[in-house]
């Protein structure tokens, strides 16, 4: 919960105000029924219609500025806890987009947009109520005992017997709540996630008819939540009922001990109006406290949620103390060795190496390499070799476990993450169209001038479809670039990697979707206008790479043959078998 008073404190001042609103507003509150017993004992037996009349308007004026002062407080708590609430949201999204690798693999997508949503709004709906019923609840609790024991201690014993053991077991079955919301927002990142697989893979969908499997297993998880959800609110809710039957006993108690004090001429008929209204604000006051208990175990788990992203160390720090550059090429793999996930949590809470003993398969086996700056290098090979994964080291989206990686004779951990980054210009297998217009998409945030634009999307045969729109480069993409065609989104995204002319240009698998007339011209116009960048591709078409100064051919892991392309035709007979049948030479 220490994230929740770390952000509002930042607003203290502006909150000690709500309370104090708050606190005058049900203090007058408490008042009312003070005055109504005042009224009916003493006023009324005077007869005197004026002075009824002068403390019924005074009753009304009374009301009038509880509501107001409750109002005001109200909205101040509002407008405190949406501006907490912005922040946190600011924070966590800026957390979770410099998160390194490992940290997106641990914590995982789905669980990080269920985070941002239904646990903000959890905190937020705390830090709301925590300003105002928490202030409320108490008065009305301890405000009504004090002043019921100066109209009538004996009726008084009747309340001083109850809200004990009603706190206590508000309590008891608060504190049995919090582990269940824990797993409501656990269940919770598993329908976010089905969810959002479904919405990005639909076209996959309902292609392959799997809509009523996909239902199916939507409905699982969707039920494995609720029943979750169920079962905390049963546990929170029990409070409730047994709330409202003590109280009522309570009031049965009163009346009849009343009825019997009036009898005596012990107490008077507007005492126990007064004590009816009291009783009836107390038992406000511990519903007040259940309902702020319920949402304390709800903001709990979030607020846990949330730490556990915030307080994520920095993932890829960078480091001073490393060796030299093993030579002057502008990249270089020397002797890398990587595994996704390679460090696992010990029983003790300790990390063990994933290569101890060889028990975990390495991603990357001992990976060595050089390219001259302006060089080209072409990456190929089968489904899950470790093509990408060079490129996941390359930009430092991960750092390898053994090894090093170098960019212009640095190792790439000593660069801060932007100044490395901005060394490329990149392409990825799965790469995002935003729903923005073509120009904005194009230059994503980066000074790049209008000229500059056009002359990549004319490099990229990008510009052959923007033109075909009556708004050119403000035409609007879809979301994921719906609109359109696969090709298309191909060169825009191409387009976009050269507009900044990087140093190293990067292109992972990025003209699957261009038939071989277009991604020959596209790379005969990457090699003429962009022969001082470094290019890397990474392809599963040999006549991609096959003009390319050197190219390695991976499997599982391993280089199995580097070298141009008639020096693998020769030494490399899985690199032979690719050719001939992609060239139809078999």
């Amino acid at each position: 919960m220490k994230i929740i008073w770390s952000y509002m404190k930042k607003h203290i001042w502006a909150i000690i105000l709500v309370i104090l609103v708050k606190f005058a507003a049900t203090a007058l509150e408490l008042l009312l029924p003070y005055i109504l017993e005042y009224m009916i004992d003493d006023i009324a037996p005077q007869k005197d219609v004026k002075l009824i009349l002068l403390w019924g308007a005074a009753m009304i004026v009374l009301a009038i500025v509880v509501r107001f002062l409750s109002v005001g407080a109200n909205r101040g708590s509002v407008k405190i806890a949406r501006k907490c609430i912005y922040q946190v949201r600011q924070d966590l999204f800026t957390k979770s987009i410099n998160l390194s690798g490992d940290q997106l693999d641990e914590v995982g997508l789905p669980s990080l947009i269920s985070r941002m949503t239904s646990d903000s709004y959890n905190l937020q709906s705390f830090m709301q109520i925590t300003q105002t019923i928490a202030i409320r609840a108490p008065i009305l609790l301890f405000g009504g005992i004090f002043i019921t024991l100066s109209m009538d201690v004996g009726l008084a014993l009747v309340l001083i017997i109850l809200a004990p053991i009603l706190l206590i077991a508000v309590v008891i079955i608060s504190r049995k709540g919090i582990p269940l919301y824990d797993i409501v927002q656990t269940k919770l990142d598993n329908v976010v996630r089905i969810m959002r697989e479904n919405i990005t893979g639909i076209r996959v969908v309902k292609a392959l008819s799997k809509e009523n499997y996909e239902k199916r297993r939507f409905t699982e998880a969707n039920e494995q939540m609720s029943k979750s959800e169920i079962k905390a609110s049963v546990v929170m809710s029990l409070p409730g009922p047994v709330i409202s039957l003590a109280m009522n006993i309570g009031l049965t108690l009163v009346v009849l001990f009343g009825a019997y004090r009036v009898n005596k001429g012990v107490t008077q008929p507007g005492v126990i109006l007064a004590f009816l209204s009291y009783f009836q604000m107390i038992l406000m006051g511990v519903l007040i406290l259940n309902r702020f208990f319920l949402n304390m175990s709800k903001a709990n788990a979030s607020a846990n949620r949330i730490e556990g992203v915030m307080n994520q160390a920095e993932g890829l720090a960078v480091i001073s103390d490393v060796p030299k550059a093993p030579g002057d090429e502008y990249i270089i793999f020397d002797n890398v060795s990587f595994s996704y996930n390679a460090h696992e949590a010990s029983p003790h809470g300790k990390k063990l190496d994933a290569f101890a003993g060889g028990k975990r398969e390495k991603t990357l086996n001992n990976i060595d390499f050089r390219v001259k700056r302006g060089g080209s290098l072409g990456i190929i090979g089968a489904t899950g070799s470790g093509k990408t994964t060079i490129v996941n080291l390359l930009m430092r989206f991960y750092d390898p476990q053994e090894g090093h990686v170098y960019i212009d004779g640095r190792d790439v951990r000593t660069y801060g993450l932007d100044e490395l980054r901005r060394h490329f210009g990149v392409v990825f297998q799965s790469d995002a169209i935003f729903a923005d217009s073509i120009s904005e998409n194009l230059s994503f945030g980066r000074e790049v001038s209008v000229e500059r634009m056009e002359e990549a999307s004319s490099h990229a045969m990008a510009s052959e479809f923007i033109g075909d729109y009556d708004d050119n480069y403000q035409h609007q993409a879809a979301i994921h670039g719906a609109n359109f065609s696969g090709g298309q989104k191909q060169r825009l995204l191409i387009a976009r990697a050269l507009a900044a002319k990087p140093e190293v240009l990067i292109l992972d698998d990025s003209s699957s979707a261009l038939d071989y007339r277009t991604d020959a011209q596209l790379r005969r116009n990457i090699r003429e206008n962009y022969s001082e960048s470094t290019l890397v591709v990474i392809a599963q078409r040999v006549s991609s790479i096959m003009s390319l100064d050197q190219i390695i051919m991976m499997d599982e892991g391993r280089i199995i043959g580097m070298g141009t392309h008639e020096e693998l035709m020769a030494s490399t007979p899985q690199y032979r078998e690719i050719y001939e049948t992609q060239m139809g030479e078999v």
